[in-house]
């Protein structure tokens, strides 16, 4: 199966929620936002939606400054 993640296509071997995926990933979902198919997920939401072939991921990383 393939998503695009971050404008890029990826290989999933199964059906994985986002939750999931990002931990593969080893992101912290307090330090991201993410948007799934052109949607803002809630972070109580990423267990719940899971990811099909096509789809497209987009996560964004806070970054702070002085």
């Amino acid at each position: 199966m393939e998503i695009i993640f971050n404008g890029k296509p990826r290989e999933l071997q199964q059906s994985i929620n986002i939750q999931e995926f990002l931990d593969q990933l080893q992101l912290d979902c307090l330090q991201i936002v993410v948007e799934h198919n052109r949607n803002i997920i809630s972070r109580q939401r990423l267990t719940d939606t899971i990811l099909s072939h096509g789809d497209t991921l987009e996560v964004i990383h806070f970054v702070g400054g002085g």
